[in-house]
Formats: C-alpha cells, structure tokens, sequence
C-alpha cells in the first residue's frame, strides 16, 4: 500500500519532533568504535519517515561486539548461504535485455567501455525477469545509474537479497540502517572516524595511503558482487564517484605484461586478528589479481591501492614496482574511466568483481547515503578465458606491443 500524503506543516512537525527524538536517543550513546552521532540530514529523514524506519533507538545503528547479533553476522559473512553455491542472477538473463530495456525511457552509454544509464525506471518496481537483467547489464557494463528514484531502505535490501542469491554482507563494524540488522550500510562521513582533506586525497590518518580506488569488502566476505550505493542527501557541486573498468585494465596491458598478471596470486590486506597470544597482527587473503567473470567469463584486473599490498611468491621491491605501475594505468586512463554527477535521489549500482572505485575528495557539504553489498562466490581465474576485447573482437584492444622494433617499422628514428 502506497504511504499516505501528509499535508506540509505537518510533515515538517513531525520531522522536527523525530529530529528532536533521535537527538534525545543518541545523547550519550557511543559506539564500541568509539563514534559520536548526530541526526541525519532532512532529506534522509523524509525518505526515513515515509518508509517507516524506527529511529526511536538512536541512528545510526551499528552492531556492537560480543552480541550475539554481532555473532550471527560473522556466521553470516562466513558461510551466506549455508554452503548453497551462488546462484548469479545473470547467468537466467536473456542477453538481449528486452525486458530491461522496454521499460526504460532511453538507455545511454556514458563511455565506450564502462558506464550505462538507464532512464524512466524504477528499482523497487522491477519483476524478476528485469533484474536478472539488470545484473546482466552491470556485469557487462561495470555501473548502471539511475536518477529519481523513490526506494525505501527495506526495498533496497530486498533488492540486493535477490542479486545476491539470499546473501548480502551485513556488517558488524559499518553504520547501517536501523532494522536492517546490518544489512543497509550508511555512507556518511558524520558517522566516521576522520576528517576529510583537499590536500590529502585519502587521508592517511585512516589507514589508508593512495588516492581512494578501492573495492568495497575486499577481504571481508568470501566475494563481494553486485553493489547498490542510493544517494539521499548530496552537495550540488562536488561528491562525484569514479568508477574504472577492471576489463579494460587488463585489455591496456600489452600482450607481454598480460602473460606476467595472468596467474599471479595478490595479497590483500583482511585487516586484523588476535593471536593465540591475544597480540593483535595483520590478517590477508590471497587470492587472483586476473579474475575471470562468471557471468561475461572475462578476465578482470582485480586492483585496489587500499587492499593490495603484494603478490604471492614475489619479493616486496618487485611487488611494489609491479603494483606502483599497475595503479598508475589504472588511475592514469580516463578511457576506461566514467565520472557520475551525484543528484538527490541518484542511484548507482556496480559490479564489485569487475571494477574500482574512488570518490572525488572535494566536498565540504554533508553527503548521505545508503549501500547494500550483496555476496557473490569466491574468486578464480581460468587461464582460457578471454579478454572483454577478444571476446568483442574490440580492435583498439588488440593491438601488438608497441617495441622499438615497431618504431623502427613505422619509420621513426630511435634515439642513438
């Protein structure tokens, strides 16, 4: 049943009295991470109004150690599924997309290789047949955005139950909305712990040194896949996302490099853990730097200048070398780049296991916004398994190693 229309005085009482409300609830309150609250922007509490959400405890919620809530979470992130295999939703797309695409007003190609937007649709009215679709679509496309979309949290989670066949990561150290034991993730700096720098564009005070290009779970959960980030509240100039193809990362290599990525085994930091001796130490992953998709069946460089800090069997110095360049590509390549332009309202839905990415560190405004992260299967690499450019026959990508026996070739002189 639709909400009922408020009249305007109204809705403003009643949002002034809820703002009143969790004020009064988070006084005093504190997370074990040590975070203090404030009351979420007032677009955040229409969207919560209008869809029922329960501030009455205090916002936002987080799922405090030593609970057995906080337990089952682990459990959760553990084992998803009860050691049911993933089912991709992908995988019963029809490849045309006609169901998809019929609804939509108009669907845009924002780059040549990464990137669509699909306009006149509405996530929380889309049947089954369209979101195998759509994950069809984001498994191909990297990121699908959408504008205007009127999506209650609940809607959201059952959205990102079904892309990710019943499991989505409901975390025990992120904010998240309350009643969703977890499972909606708050983006908002207000319930973080750093402050944010123009001069520094990942604060190193967070843990963190490089520009942001990340993937969200890396290391926490067995594989994180589809991904719906919606924002509520957002500045009018600045907070864009970057998004860049981890296919097109692996077809710019040239077909030398190719062959030395392809079978590395990367590192990838799982933050920490105690040992036997109580002693907190560092915690990894191993796992491919090339993935192969289970949808597309495309190799995927799997980066992170937040995550990954080696490869398996190399020594540190060269480790550094191969991931210093490998992130220069990655950061240096606005073709295989898409910029979104954040709009109230805005939706964004990407592929975790076939792109990175990085917000634009420019705002001052406050920025508000809810994630869901649906589990996937693990990771593998199948060493038969194309490239998106072979497999499209894409020829920009399928060009031989420009060597200096190529200048030659072309006519131009070498140096002496």
């Amino acid at each position: 049943m639709a909400p009922i229309a408020i009249p305007d005085a109204q809705l403003e009482a009643e949002l002034a009295a809820l703002t009143e409300k969790v004020l009064s609830a988070n006084i005093g309150k504190k997370s074990s991470i040590g975070f203090g609250f404030d009351a979420p922007p007032p677009s955040t509490l229409r969207r919560y109004h209008k869809y029922g959400v329960d501030l009455s405890q205090g916002y936002p919620f987080y799922l405090e150690p030593d609970t057995p809530e906080y337990h089952e979470a682990q459990k959760r992130a553990a084992n998803p599924r009860d050691g049911r295999p993933y089912a991709d939703p992908g995988l019963k797309a029809d490849r045309e997309k006609k169901a998809l695409f019929g609804a939509a007003k108009s669907v845009n190609q924002l780059t040549k290789h990464i990137g669509t937007e699909l306009v006149g649709i509405q996530l929380k009215d889309l049947n089954d047949q369209q979101k195998d679709e759509l994950a069809l679509l984001v498994a191909e496309r990297g990121v699908v955005f959408f504008r205007d979309q009127d999506i209650s949290p609940q809607a959201q989670l059952e959205l990102g139950e079904y892309l990710g066949d019943g499991a989505v990561a409901n975390s025990s150290t992120i904010a998240s909305v309350p009643g969703t034991n977890g499972g909606v993730n708050i983006i908002w700096e207000t319930a973080r712990t750093y402050k944010r720098s123009f001069r520094l564009p990942w604060p190193e005070y967070d843990g963190y040194r490089g520009h942001g290009w990340h993937v969200d779970g890396l290391g926490r959960y067995i594989q994180a896949g589809y991904t719906h980030l919606h924002q509520d509240h957002v500045p009018d100039d600045s907070g864009d996302t970057l998004w860049a193809s981890g296919y097109a990362a692996y077809d710019i290599l040239s077909p030398g490099l190719k062959k030395v990525v392809d079978g590395i085994t990367g590192i990838y930091t799982l933050g920490s853990e105690k040992d036997e001796n109580g002693r907190t130490i560092p915690k990894f992953v191993h796992a491919p730097l090339v993935r192969t998709h289970p949808v597309t069946g495309w190799k995927s460089l799997y980066l992170s200048d937040r995550g990954l800090v080696g490869f398996e069997d190399w020594d540190k110095n060269e480790s550094d070398h191969l991931l210093k360049y490998l992130i220069d590509v990655l950061q240096g390549s606005p073709e295989i780049q898409v910029r979104w332009k954040w709009t109230p309202g805005a939706s964004a839905i990407w592929d975790q296991r076939n792109t990175v990415h990085a917000p634009v560190r420019d705002w001052e405004e406050e920025r508000h916004g809810t994630r869901v992260l649906s589990l996937a299967a693990p990771a593998y690499h199948d060493p038969k398994s194309k490239s998106r450019g072979e497999a499209l026959n894409i020829e920009g990508w399928l060009s031989p190693a420009w060597t200096g026996e190529a200048y030659i070739r072309s006519g131009y002189e070498l140096p002496p």
